[in-house]
């Protein structure tokens, strides 16, 4: 009897598991809506086969590398010891940790986008999921997390926390973009005299689309990290909600009404309480979520006007400063004086966010430097003039309307 209710608890967990990868996954639908309703039509063929194309080759990286990197667990040996006694659950672990791996190409493709050579940023997305980002993925959650960990604790009184990612995926890919967007430059047409020329998106239905998907998913993304049944929680799941809601009301209000700004308000706020999604007062995330949706409005405005950064998408203040935002808020609201569970530090949280910043920078610099030299990052005048579809796949997503 011992015996049939442990096996049903391992097959519940990698059954739980599983769900949540399934639902990350599917937020991958949401990243390539998001930028292909962003980007010209003659960009958008590009976006679906790079999301797609980045997705695939961040398997093979991780399975072979990655994961081994951050886990210290590889997976040459026969099927049966994979399945193994606990139903190959290391499996299920993979293929939801991958989820998060693959973000970090996904996240760069929107801020590169209309101007990247294709198999360039292929290679660059396969070192950042295979190396890069394992590496300070095992600093955080994985096998090399327990010295690092000691240290914060012993020096501001507290592990680093981040639940779901806010730092570790997030932040680190929307800053791993700012390198690659600053190499590139903008977008022909994009400032001219040094006076901005804003791009039309092409179609506010598929961006809403995107942002929905994401959103769904997102419920997988933060209450699946858990990992495990006994690990779930409700309060995860209401301080994403509350976080959400709240980066869709405060960017209703900051941008008037814009529908680019409210539906990326909702992402802002889910990027926000990944870290302290399991900390927080619902009413704490409510904020968090509402002043990551400032940051981004106000820090898409400022990127774009006064930097004259590119970044199409906003990738970098989307995922990487309010990425930065969110850790750093774990500290501040996951406190018990503000009705969160305690057990955190503001100090540990202000030093694993700006690590983070740190270390995307000189990896993004040195892997987009390279890249631009060895292989030439930027396509051609006249290609980019054609659009990302006609040079490089060679078709136009509505071919109909070129007919005669």
């Amino acid at each position: 009897m011992e015996g049939s209710v442990v096996a049903l608890q391992r097959g519940g967990d990698v059954l739980f598991l599983l769900l949540g990868a399934v639902m990350v996954f599917a937020m991958h639908a949401g990243f390539a809506f998001l930028e292909v309703g962003t980007v010209r039509k003659k960009s958008q063929v590009n976006a679906f086969v790079k999301i797609l194309s980045d997705w695939s080759v961040s398997t093979v990286v991780y399975f072979l590398i990655g994961y081994p990197i951050s886990y210290g667990v590889h997976f040459f040996m026969p099927a049966a010891e994979l399945l193994g006694e606990n139903k190959g659950y290391d499996l299920v672990h993979f293929f939801f940790l991958l989820c998060f791996a693959a973000c970090i190409p996904a996240i760069i493709s929107g801020g590169i986008a209309e101007r990247a050579r294709f198999w360039p940023q292929v290679i660059a997305g396969a070192v950042f999921a295979g190396i890069s980002y394992p590496i300070f993925e095992s600093l955080i959650w994985g096998q090399n997390s327990a010295g690092l960990q000691r240290v914060f604790e012993s020096t501001f009184g507290a592990p680093f926390h981040d639940f779901a990612g806010s730092v570790v995926v997030h932040s680190i890919g929307g800053w791993l973009a700012l390198p690659a967007v600053l190499i590139l430059g903008p977008r022909m047409g994009r400032f001219v005299r040094g006076r901005s020329q804003a791009i039309p998106i092409s179609n506010i239905p598929f961006l809403a689309l995107g942002s929905w998907i994401l959103a769904v998913g997102w419920f997988g993304f933060n209450v699946m990290s858990a990992q495990k049944l006994e690990g779930i929680s409700g309060l995860v799941a209401a301080n994403s909600l509350l976080a959400m809601v709240g980066g869709v009301l405060f960017a209703l209000v900051a941008s008037r009404n814009d529908p680019g700004f409210v539906h990326n308000g909702a992402l802002a706020g889910l990027i926000a309480i990944c870290a302290g999604s399991d900390l927080v007062h619902p009413i704490g995330a409510f904020f968090i979520g509402g002043i990551g949706s400032l940051i981004f409005v106000y820090g898409f405005q400022f990127e774009q006007e006064k930097l004259k950064i590119d970044d199409v998408l906003g990738v970098w203040p989307l995922h990487g400063v309010i990425g930065t935002w969110g850790g750093i808020s774990a500290g501040i609201f996951g406190g018990t004086s503000l009705g969160g569970l305690g057990g955190v530090s503001f100090l540990s949280q202000l030093a694993g966010s700006l690590m983070a910043v740190a270390y995307a920078l000189t990896t993004g610099f040195i892997v987009y430097f390279l890249i631009d030299k060895i292989f030439g990052f930027r396509m051609s005048q006249e290609d980019e003039f054609n659009g990302p579809d006609l040079s490089i796949h060679q078709i136009h997503a509505y071919p109909e309307e070129r007919v005669g």
